[in-house]
């Protein structure tokens, strides 16, 4: 009587991976600068590694509220994120001071990669020596992306 569970394998089958050229089809206009491929993986790495550590902030809210009190670190968002009033102004604050930012093209990678099964839209990862060396070479990178006009 009770209902049967889905198999892990059918689960999958049932919610299939996009590719980053197809998840560029869902992009918000505002989402510039965007990472390229190679360096959303290396983001997504370096959030996995901040994760283990805690050395992360999550949700528009919290990294908000610790941009604001002069926290550093690499802001990610998400570019496919509707609408975008919810996170519009998170770019605007890492310009103001100096704090890079970029964009990468899923929510719910973005969330799959700080460990958590809920999509989320900014992240923001906080330098530490465990994985210094990844997060230096991720901020020389986001670093020299053009910032949007």
């Amino acid at each position: 009587m009770a209902r049967e569970k889905l198999e892990p394998a059918a689960e999958a089958e049932a919610t299939p991976e996009r590719s980053y050229r197809e998840q560029l089809d869902f992009l918000n206009p505002i989402a510039q600068p965007l990472a390229s491929r190679k360096l959303t993986r290396k983001l997504y790495k370096c959030i996995r590694k901040a994760a283990k550590h805690k050395q992360i902030r999550r949700g528009v809210k919290e990294v908000q509220k610790f941009i604001n009190k002069g926290e550093k670190g690499i802001t990610v968002l998400a570019g496919d994120t509707l609408p975008v009033d919810v996170y519009c102004h998170i770019p605007i604050m890492c310009e103001d001071r100096s704090l890079p930012y970029a964009y990468v093209p899923s929510k719910s990678d973005l969330g799959a990669a700080a460990g958590s099964k809920r999509p989320t839209c900014v992240i923001m990862i906080k330098p530490h020596e465990e994985y210094q060396e990844n997060y230096d070479e991720c901020l020389e990178e986001v670093s020299a992306l053009p910032l949007p006009l």
